[in-house]
């Protein structure tokens, strides 16, 4: 076994852990719009060709927003998708009710706090910056696949905002410590969720032949495919929103190259940091080490 993690355990980590909207974000909260909101390893920014250092900041703050903005997103597609996985288990091992309703609740908190996010960053950044969705036809497109399929995409999405955060976010002092805080206390709570989607997989894989797990795997992939498609789109509203604030239309050489680059740190951000943690890749690894193999294949493009 490659892991420890047990309902038990992870319920009391999550209590320890729990926090308040208003401890993170009351309200009037302002964002520091004199620094930057990602970090260059995720923003990919910083060397871009062609746009002064004010602009890569402006671009940089709107990758902040798509950031938590697309996370909210994400969450509305995990919410009901844990629900419906807890339903069937109300009556069995209470430690395991609790840890799943109480993922389902902390989901819902984290889309509302990245709400209080987007209006703080909206009333202050002064331009409208737009987000792919809307949020119940993406939840649509991602749920109607095999609920293993999901899993693995919503395991993959855990790990990676914990990579996100220790690897890039927390020792990052340039910052804004609002916006890095918003990520802290995300960073705490998914913890606990990456390992109870790392149980939910695995309950969901027991059992199933090769050719079930192969068939799940390709359902990973479409969802893939398809969030892929999205977030290239995001690249365009985000470019787009870059002109409105810059005050300056660029041309359409220069914006398609920007709009490939900032895809290609999308995909990064979105897809390949997930598809690369070493903690996904041995859940996959452990119920189908062919899906692990195609999952390798496919991660470079991704990066």
């Amino acid at each position: 076994m490659f892991h420890d993690f047990n309902y038990p355990s992870i319920l009391a980590a999550s209590s320890r852990g729990a926090w308040e909207i208003e401890d993170v974000i009351p309200n009037g909260a302002r964002l520091d719009f004199t620094r930057p909101f990602m970090p260059e390893a995720l923003a990919r920014t910083a060397g871009l060709e062609g746009l002064s250092d004010e602009e890569k900041r402006i671009l940089n703050q709107i990758r902040g927003h798509d950031y938590l903005s697309i996370f909210g997103l994400v969450e509305e597609f995990i919410l009901p998708f844990i629900l419906d996985h807890a339903r069937p288990q109300l009556n069995g091992d209470d430690a395991r009710v609790r840890a799943l309703l109480n993922f389902a609740s902390e989901e819902a908190k984290h889309i509302h706090l990245f709400k209080r996010f987007h209006a703080a960053f909206t009333a202050d950044f002064g331009h409208e910056c737009k987000v792919i969705g809307p949020a119940e036809a993406v939840a649509a497109e991602v749920l109607r696949h095999d609920p293993l399929s999901v899993a693995l995409v919503i395991l993959m999405i855990e790990w990676m905002t914990q990579s996100h955060y220790v690897d890039s976010v927390r020792d990052d002092q340039d910052l804004d410590p609002l916006f890095k805080s918003l990520l802290r206390h995300h960073w705490i709570e998914e913890a606990q969720h990456a390992k109870l989607d790392t149980l939910m997989v695995e309950a969901l894989a027991e059992g199933r032949s090769a050719q079930e797990l192969a068939s799940a795997i390709d359902g990973f992939f479409a969802i893939g495919l398809y969030l892929d498609a999205g977030i290239r789109k995001q690249a365009e509203l985000n470019l787009a929103a870059f002109e409105r604030a810059v005050g300056r239309t660029l041309a359409d050489e220069e914006r398609e190259a920007l709009v490939g680059q900032q895809h290609q740190a999308l995909r990064w951000t979105y897809l390949g940091s997930g598809l690369v943690h070493p903690k996904f890749r041995a859940t996959l690894g452990a119920i189908s080490p062919e899906g692990l193999a195609r999952i390798d294949e496919a991660a470079p493009a991704f990066a």
